[in-house]
């Protein structure tokens, strides 16, 4: 049984990056900014959270599938993907470390996942974002 929460997730050569914060932190804008650099959308807003095999997998509510709200636009329809294993979380509303050595481990549906906190509004967010996926992410290949 799927759990909803409060998070937008793309995925990034099929790793799901989780991007958590409160509502104007810069979830969608992050989002969008990735997406533009080649990542897919997964979910806007509220991801739908599933265990597959042990595995934290992501998909979009089904009345929110393929939408992503940009502000001072509105509602567009954009490709997506669903059941997308998540690599690692970014937390928007937590001060990021200058130097991190490791990632803080949440559990979401009792599975862990990595989590870096990360400036999201900053001009650098979607690289370092990218970055961070291919120094802590699960199964990313380093």
């Amino acid at each position: 049984m799927a759990r909803t929460i409060h998070a937008t997730c793309v995925a990034i050569e099929g790793h799901g990056l989780l991007i958590m914060g409160a509502s104007g932190s810069g979830k969608s804008d992050l989002a969008l900014r990735l997406i533009d650099r080649g990542a897919v959308l997964v979910s806007d807003d509220y991801t739908a959270l599933t265990a597959v095999d042990g595995q934290l997998c992501a998909s979009p509510p089904t009345n929110i599938a393929g939408l992503l709200e940009i502000r001072h636009i509105g509602i567009v329809n954009l490709p997506y993907v669903i059941d997308v294993p998540i690599a690692l979380a970014i937390a928007l509303d937590e001060k990021p470390q200058r130097m991190p050595d490791q990632p803080t481990m949440i559990e979401l549906i009792g599975i862990g996942v990595p989590c870096v906190a990360l400036a999201g509004l900053e001009a650098s967010a979607p690289i370092k974002a990218e970055m961070m996926l291919a120094r802590f992410g699960l199964g990313v290949e380093r």
